[in-house]
């Protein structure tokens, strides 16, 4: 009996054991759009006074911009609210990998960054431009540009500045802490250029005439525009997200929410620089 009852009794150990060795293993077999589900939420990157992507109402809170619309729709796709948390172009990266956000909106595709976060289909296409108050650099090539007698302004350690170490090697660039440090070289005529993308290149220049015009250097340098996620989430998350990319960018829903992010600042599709596509 003593036998039986010491049987028993570990066999009932045993199977609370698997028992709860099934649990843990269904828990972390949970997908990433479960959890997003669960929390009822969808959370994103945003960033501060970013003009067409991002902008936050101080008073109220309340973020708008074209990526703003993006992930409003997406949420609804998953039947979720948004949540915008803020973050910066530098940490949107970092707060994906932490799991402080499910996705970073808007990051241009270098493959360096693709070690940090697995990418997205292209949400969009976005193009290098050089902002000018300089007429004569209408037309400009990049190899043209590439000549110490062009002074360059960017900000340190953005995308546009890879593209000055890529393409400009020999021309005097000026690198800043800030896009408003940039501008201001521009404005004030310490440099000749600012180089960056359309999109902010054309509030840019809405906000400070002094800078110019945008003004697209072939050949065109155009660079997709991807969703960042984490490189631990499942493959139905990734299916999900570029199956939302690729799907709403095909049939022009991404274009729209572009330029009607782009309307407080007076530009229709008619203002965007020629030569640029944003389907690529």
């Amino acid at each position: 009996m003593r036998f039986l009852k010491q049987l028993v009794t570990g066999a009932a150990a045993a199977a609370i054991t698997l028992g709860a060795s099934l649990g843990l293993a269904s828990a972390q077999e949970k997908s990433t759009v479960d959890e997003i589900r669960d929390r009822g939420v969808l959370r994103i990157a945003g960033i501060l006074n970013e003009d067409p992507y991002f902008s936050k109402d101080p008073r109220s809170g309340e973020w708008r911009g074209f990526v703003v619309e993006m992930g409003k729709d997406m949420a609804t796709e998953l039947g979720v609210e948004l949540e915008v948390v803020e973050s910066s172009w530098a940490n949107s990266i970092l707060d994906v990998q932490s799991g402080k956000v499910d996705l970073a909106f808007a990051l241009t595709a270098l493959p360096k960054r693709s070690l940090a976060v697995h990418f997205s289909a292209p949400t969009y296409y976005n193009s290098f431009v050089i902002v000018s108050p300089k007429e004569e650099l209408a037309g400009k090539t990049w190899a043209e540009l590439n000549d110490p007698a062009y002074t360059i302004a960017v900000d340190l350690g953005s995308s546009q500045d890879q593209i000055t170490k890529a393409y400009l090697p020999e021309a005097n660039v000026l690198r800043f802490k800030t896009r408003d440090e940039a501008i201001l070289a521009v404005s004030t005529g310490k440099a000749d250029a600012i180089i960056n993308t359309v999109f902010n290149s054309m509030v840019m220049t809405k906000k400070n005439a002094a800078i110019g015009k945008v003004y697209v250097p072939t050949p065109i340098l155009s660079s997709p525009s991807v969703i960042g996620m984490s490189h631990d989430s499942d493959d139905v998350w990734r299916g999900f997200v570029s199956a939302w990319a690729d799907y709403n960018r095909r049939v022009g829903n991404n274009q729209t929410w572009i330029l009607k992010g782009l309307e407080p600042f007076g530009i229709t599709a008619d203002d965007l620089p020629e030569g640029f596509d944003i389907n690529g």
